[in-house]
């Protein structure tokens, strides 16, 4: 129902008078909403590395990383669902291709072979708790976090009918190595805030950055996560002789074919003292 406004709702100039009508209502409104307090912020990951840096010298053999941290939040602690912890650490992806044997004729041959696609050099998963409990299937779809999603492989031969095959052999094979590690119950948590686990590094590490991960969850689903790197890098004489291996093939080459010729000689030198 349209009506006329009257004076008192009509300020200097014509504007219309925040007191009254319903331009004065929408105002009132639209400042209570202004002036209300914002949502709280979730729950955020505080990390730290007892080291973000591997050195590998001719006398490395393993390292061991910490990982600890806190959960950052800005409200009351929600105990149910409860809070969990998920970790990975990747090494470099690299194409491995992966041979299966059998026997002929008394010997063992390579037969079949399927080109992993991508596959990490190492891979650790820490949890909470059983990944299967603190991770739900959508969640590790969508970040790729247990050993099976971080491994691509998909361009096996069409007369290959077990590709699968070939890729859990990697996995038990590197897992052997100490290179795959899924350690679940590694992580602990305090009070619903701190956390820690330790990650063992075998001697045999692949030089590159290794991509740490941490995530929060609850009822399985991911609720936040952080991202950092350690650097593992060849030092000493054994960075000098990778990078003269790669960059000057032959001094390298050459150098080797000495050391040879020097061991062998002093073996012989030693073996006719021996005899005298």
């Amino acid at each position: 129902k349209l009506r006329a406004l009257t004076s008192s709702e009509w300020g200097a100039g014509g504007m219309l008078s925040p007191r009254g009508g319903p331009m004065g209502t929408l105002l009132a409104a639209g400042g209570a909403g202004l002036m209300a307090p914002l949502p709280a912020r979730g729950e955020e990951v505080v990390l730290g590395l007892s080291s973000d840096r591997v050195s590998i010298t001719t006398s490395f053999n393993g390292s061991q990383i910490l990982v600890f941290g806190a959960v950052k939040r800005e409200e009351a602690i929600v105990e149910d669902p409860p809070l969990e912890v998920v970790l990975t650490v990747a090494g470099p992806s690299q194409p491995v291709m992966v041979r299966r044997k059998a026997r002929r004729a008394g010997i063992w041959v390579n037969t079949d072979a399927v080109e992993v696609d991508r596959a990490p050099s190492f891979y650790a998963v820490a949890s909470s708790g059983p990944l299967a409990q603190v991770l739900s299937a959508t969640e590790n779809l969508r970040h790729n976090i247990t050993i099976d999603r971080a491994i691509r492989s998909v361009g096996a031969p069409a007369h290959i009918r077990d590709a699968a095959n070939f890729t859990r052999a990697l996995v038990r094979i590197r897992t052997a190595e100490g290179l795959y590690q899924r350690l679940e119950g590694g992580v602990a948590i305090d009070e619903h805030t701190l956390f820690r686990s330790s990650i063992s590094m075998p001697a045999n590490l692949t030089e590159g950055s290794y991509v740490t991960r941490i995530f929060l969850t609850r009822a399985g689903e991911v609720v936040s996560q952080y991202e950092t790197m350690i650097e593992v890098r060849k030092v000493g004489l054994e960075r000098w002789l990778y990078n003269l291996s790669r960059e000057q093939s032959l001094i390298y080459g050459l150098m080797s074919l000495a050391v040879a010729v020097a061991a062998g000689w002093g073996a012989s030198a030693a073996f006719s003292l021996l005899r005298r």
